[in-house]
């Protein structure tokens, strides 16, 4: 009777669904350079940064030989393709060695049922089957981590300008606003221009503490401690505004947002992060890290030297997220010469998410009254491409819209 095989797609996940791992050490034991060139790139994608991974060579023969003298990690990866009773006497020899709490993750071609319940029961944490892929592989050593699958976990979109003054933190703003009202999902907006940033002033709100403090106290940093910190704007969206002082300096370490990305994303659907203008270790970080990244670039050449230098960057660093985004913004500025879209989007080899026109009496007036876009003028074209990037950004399909002829109304009068 033939052998069950083991279904495949057990192990697939979708990269943004799977959550990084903590601060482990593994070590993997290799009998093919395939294997250990997969496990060298899923060290660096960004799930994995708190790892320490080692890649040897020889399976589960230089395994036991290695534990033998030295403490075993905290995940051991074992690439195997002995037959079974062979496989079981490796398993048993380095059962020897091994550390309470080590965890072994087996690789093989035998795509069989029974092999994998055998396996389980003598202990090993998973068994995958070649080939994989990185997301696979990193999706099971996360599940080692994270079984409870119930757990809410947050969706973070940075937002960053390529120049100063390209209105990245009004798209951040707009955007969370219509995630939160269009889309009826709980979102916060985290203000991260601690100096200079405009969150309070874009929602007309002046909440007496904000992100500052929990950014500065991580020793009181938690669940309760980050909702009082929040300021209510409506129903489902809430800000984390920035002091906005300059009586001290934010020489802010590469974690210092770690901890309250973490609590974020775990009590809140959608985080938008409205990123300063800044090359920093941790904005580096954020915005590399993030789900969805979005670059905010204007019509014009610095800003697409810099628009092209940042999405190279993101591309490389975010090799197995979702490409990052290009928005352009303030497009149609009266008497400014332009770069237009087609020929901005050929540069830096990506079509815009969206491209966000001119209206200075429209932004100027929302600004001055602490208002969005569709507060102001609901259903206005600005409004809809704010909406549609939102539906873009959380994954939710475009609505189909009607074009209407400019000979509607005439006709709507007529037939009245």
């Amino acid at each position: 009777m033939a052998s069950e095989s083991l279904d495949p797609p057990a192990h697939s996940s979708h990269a943004a669904s799977i959550t990084p791992l903590p601060r482990v050490s593994l070590q993997a034991f290799c009998e093919t350079s395939e294997l250990a060139a997969l496990i060298g790139e899923a060290a660096n994608d960004r799930r994995m940064e708190k790892a320490h991974v080692k890649v040897n060579m020889g399976g589960a023969g230089a395994a036991v030989e290695s534990y033998r003298t030295s403490p075993t990690p905290n995940i051991i990866v074992i690439e195997s393709n002995a037959a079974r009773a062979e496989l079981m006497g490796q398993l048993e020899a380095l059962a020897e060695f091994c550390d309470s709490g080590t965890k072994v993750v087996v690789a093989g071609r035998q795509n069989d049922i029974t092999l994998y319940r055998e396996l389980i029961s003598r202990g090993v944490s998973d068994y995958l089957v070649e080939p994989f892929g990185v997301m696979d592989f990193i999706s099971v050593l996360s599940s080692l981590y994270h079984q409870d699958l119930a757990t809410p976990l947050g969706r973070v979109i940075a937002v960053a300008g390529c120049k100063g003054g390209v209105g990245s933190s009004s798209l951040a703003h707009n955007l969370a606003w219509s995630i939160a009202r269009d889309l009826e999902s709980a979102t916060v907006v985290a203000d991260l221009d601690l100096a200079f940033g405009t969150t309070g002033l874009d929602f007309n709100q002046d909440p007496p503490q904000g992100i500052a403090e929990a950014v500065f106290s991580p020793e009181r940093l938690d669940a309760n401690l980050v909702d009082r910190l929040l300021s209510k704007c409506s129903e489902r969206l809430s800000i984390l505004a920035a002091p906005a002082t300059i009586d001290r300096a934010y020489d802010l370490s590469e974690n210092s947002f770690d901890a309250l990305i973490e609590i974020l994303r775990a009590t809140t659907p959608y985080i938008v992060l409205d990123l300063p203008h800044v090359w920093t270790a941790w904005s580096r970080r954020l915005l590399a890290s993030a789900d969805e990244a979005i670059v905010v670039a204007s019509p014009e050449l610095a800003s697409l030297r810099n628009a092209k230098t940042m999405l190279d960057h993101l591309r490389a660093a975010r090799r197995n997220d979702p490409a990052p985004r290009i928005v352009l913004n303030g497009v149609g500025l009266p008497k400014r010469p332009e770069i237009s879209a087609a020929d901005f989007a050929k540069a830096v080899e990506m079509e815009p998410s969206a491209i966000v026109p001119f209206d200075a009496k429209l932004f100027g007036t929302a600004a001055n009254n602490g208002q969005m876009i569709a507060e102001l003028e609901d259903g206005a074209k600005i409004a809809i491409i704010y909406s549609d990037l939102a539906r873009a950004v959380t994954g939710r399909g475009a609505i189909k819209r009607e074009r209407k002829s400019f000979l509607e109304p005439l006709l709507a009068v007529f037939k009245g």
